[in-house]
């Protein structure tokens, strides 16, 4: 047995890496656009196995509603926050607001950054 991510933690990894700075997504908006819908929990799952040497922008994705995957004041909340911060994403009570910094990838960036 192999230690090589599957295809599909590997489509995730991927999508992850093409959300731009200043910007966040849902698990579920990275799933749907991994091409597998409905798989939100696979995308935080994901996540979690991703290697750091990966440098995925992890911090860049939460929950549907804006809100970060992590209780507010651990310490893994305040270092998304910060890390969040630094690219000018405003979290406030422990939440984005969507409307305001959630990706929206047009189409030529779906074709050009995706390839599913």
């Amino acid at each position: 047995m192999t230690n090589s991510p599957s295809g599909k933690v590997q489509r995730i990894w991927e999508t992850v890496a093409a959300v731009p700075a200043g910007k966040v997504a849902s698990y579920g908006q990275i799933a749907d656009l991994a091409g597998l819908p409905g798989r939100a929990r696979l995308a935080g799952k994901s996540l979690r196995l991703a290697p750091s040497e990966m440098k995925l922008p992890w911090f860049r994705i939460v929950r549907s509603n804006g809100q970060l995957a992590f209780e507010k004041g651990s310490e893994q909340a305040e270092r998304q926050k910060g890390l969040l911060q630094q690219e000018g994403v405003v979290v406030l009570n422990n939440r984005v607001k969507l409307s305001q910094f959630g990706w929206q990838p047009d189409l030529s960036e779906m074709l050009v950054g995706l390839k599913y």
